[in-house]
């Protein structure tokens, strides 16, 4: 690969980055409010990998506002002395990004978040205290204070988090900031009286060798803050000299699926709002949006449209992803499916913190990962029964390691489910993982036998070593929905009624005009059935018993993005209901607060897809269970759940063997 740009040098204030290639500050909560040992491995393991730049998560200013680093504690300087050691080490610059949430914090004690305005924020709902004039100025010197604990600790740089409706956001917003002082006003230039002081005082707290950035994003909400306005607030700040760059991004907690926009976003997705800021300032300029490659990456640099390009998701999939790139193992890189199904998902949980779904080494780089597996000690014939996620995964890791691996697949093609996955809207981007899987064990000499159906006397007989089962699982076709378990939908022994896997891999030769899809797990299948049906002609109506529109598929942020996508077309939902009995061309559905038969409705369905949890094809693992051979069950066959787990559970069998 030939690139032109993204593996140049740059120079940003005083400092200069041996690339293009930067990792904009994102959520991992690997710190839990410290500069933790996780946290600097998850940096150090992208630094191994070739990023130029990494900018740290949300770093809190101030006491009210706390979340992933509480960095007005003095307490930390440690743990940010040895993150800068580690940076100088593999020549990666170290930015901090400064932040206050503003009316989306939740302060410890319990106590109201500080505010613009008396505005509640759309995710956490509490009505915040109006901050006085003493208030702001104490927030602007723990923004100043935090700066220039950074360069004494060792950074190279601060990144000042002014996007995405956080503090600084919100004096910019007409629709937060109703405040009738110097702070307020019907202009933007009025309204940034709090952007320019707080930079100010930040470029005042550091020396000129030290980076001062600032992050902005039009946040896509009506009467917010727009392009032209964020551009007005960057020509503000360069015309002063308060900052040394712009990064741009896109997106406040109002349009939320934007700022981590899932697969169903093309690349590149954010450039039309950025663009119209980038190309007309004159420092360097930062952007992101779902960038994957290096290509991409260059491509955006050569057209002039930024001077940096920034890969999050990316580099957590393949931390490595630069080194194999500029080295021309591309194909060896691990592609990112832009699920949010471990990183977008797992950080907004109460005891969570950043992995992925498809590199089950992120966020446990400190022991877990392709960089911490041994060669074996002494070689093995393994073998494998099952290519979907799980054993491609358990054989690629098993191969790493030096051993002989065979891996046997009943059907004609490698992928399992992700195959089934893939065929809905949108969701194309699921097979990537397969395929770079197929790939991979091809490329390790793994053998595969594919149209291979093994029983537990053929693996007896293969003299394998070691056996891992990654068979797995079934539709769950009993008509049971949890919320009934003693009432089977009546009549569910139909012809119309199918899978959601027969949908999209073996699908009736007439759906009819009608469908309804029955979801009794509120991940994405049932959302990925109704939308393919749409598709094809079908008017659908979604029916959960559960209390809500696919709790599981929120937030991974899948749910928005599809309900924008069916506007207009016939599709209808119904939460807290479920199917009681199939008729010629109808189901009849009822409330699940009640067990008997009352106020039924009939809904018109010439197709029904029922969604439930699948059966685990456990019969050869259980078959082999009680023989003198070491054995393992991973994925679906262990229990059917995600991708994520599927993958993890591989990992650790392959490397465990």
């Amino acid at each position: 690969m030939n690139y032109t740009h993204v593996h140049t040098p740059l120079q940003i204030g005083n400092i200069t980055i041996k690339n293009r290639i930067f990792r904009p500050a994102h959520a991992t909560i690997l710190g839990k409010g410290a500069m933790s040992d996780a946290l600097i491995a998850y940096h150090e393991a992208r630094a191994r990998g070739g990023a130029g730049l990494s900018i740290v998560e949300v770093g809190s200013v101030h006491p009210t506002s706390p979340l992933a680093i509480d960095l007005w504690k003095a307490e930390l300087e440690d743990g940010y002395r040895k993150l800068g050691d580690m940076g100088r080490r593999h020549d990666m610059k170290i930015f901090q990004q400064l932040w206050h949430a503003g009316h989306h914090g939740l302060p410890r004690d319990g106590s109201p978040p500080w505010g613009v305005s008396a505005t509640p924020s759309v995710e956490v709902g509490v009505v915040p205290i109006e901050m006085t004039k003493s208030m702001i100025a104490e927030i602007i010197e723990a923004y100043a204070l935090a700066a220039r604990r950074m360069e004494a600790w060792g950074l190279d740089g601060v990144d000042v988090h002014c996007a995405h409706g956080y503090m600084p956001g919100q004096f910019l917003s007409a629709n937060t900031n109703l405040r009738e002082d110097e702070y307020g006003g019907a202009t933007i230039q009025e309204r940034a009286r709090f952007v320019i002081e707080l930079m100010e005082a930040v470029r005042s707290a550091v020396s000129s060798n030290f980076v001062v950035g600032v992050r902005l994003a039009p946040d896509l909400t009506v009467n917010g803050v727009d392009e032209e306005q964020n551009l007005a607030v960057a020509l503000m700040l360069q015309e002063r000299g308060l900052t040394d760059y712009i990064n741009v991004s896109v997106g406040n907690y109002n349009s939320y699926t934007k700022m981590v926009g899932g697969m169903h976003e093309p690349v590149g997705y954010e450039l039309p709002t950025s663009v119209p800021i980038t190309r007309h300032v004159k420092l360097p300029t930062m952007v992101v949006g779902r960038f994957r490659t290096l290509e991409e990456c260059d491509q955006v640099i050569r057209a002039g449209d930024a001077d940096m390009v920034g890969l999050v998701r990316a580099m957590i999939a393949d931390p490595d992803l630069v080194v194999k790139s500029l080295a021309g193992k591309v194909e060896e890189v691990r592609p990112c499916i832009g699920c949010n199904q471990a990183c977008v998902a797992q950080v907004s949980t109460e005891h969570g913190h950043l992995e992925c779904a498809v590199n089950p080494g992120n966020g446990h780089e400190l022991y877990r990962g392709d960089h911490k597996l041994n060669p074996a000690s002494a070689a093995k014939q393994v073998l494998v029964v099952g290519g979907g996620p799980a054993g491609m995964e358990a054989a690629r890791v098993a191969a790493l390691r030096g051993h002989k691996v065979t891996l046997a697949e009943a059907s004609p093609m490698l992928g399992g489910t992700l195959r089934a996955a893939a065929k809905a809207p949108t969701r194309h981007g699921m097979i990537d993982v397969a395929t770079w899987l197929e790939s991979e064990i091809y490329r390790l000499g793994v053998e595969v036998q594919l149209s291979t159906y093994l029983d537990a006397d053929d693996v007896i007989a293969s003299k394998a070593e070691a056996v891992i089962v990654a068979t797995g699982s079934f539709p769950r076709m009993d008509g049971i929905q949890h919320s009934h378990p003693g009432q089977a939908i009546r009549n569910f022994d139909r012809r119309n009624v199918i899978s959601a896997f027969d949908l999209f891999m073996q699908p009736p030769v007439d759906l009819g005009k009608t469908a309804v899809v029955i979801d009794d797990v509120g991940h994405y299948e049932g959302l990925a059935a109704a939308e393919h049906l749409i598709e094809q002609g079908l008017s659908v109506t979604y029916v959960t018993r559960l209390r809500m529109l696919a709790p599981l598929a929120q937030a991974p942020l899948m749910v928005e993005p599809l309900l924008t996508r069916m506007r207009g077309k016939p599709f209808d939902y119904l939460i807290r209901h479920r199917a009681v009995e199939f008729t010629d061309n109808a189901v009849l559905v009822g409330g699940t607060h009640f067990t008997d038969d009352a106020d039924l409705r009939s809904l018109p369905a010439d197709t029904v897809v029922f969604v439930s949890a699948n059966v685990p094809n456990r019969e050869l693992y259980t078959a082999l269970s009680d023989r003198n051979t070491e054995i393992h069950v991973v994925g679906d066959a262990n229990s059917p759940r995600f991708l994520q787990t599927a993958i993890r559970e591989g990992h650790l069998a392959g490397a465990s063997v």
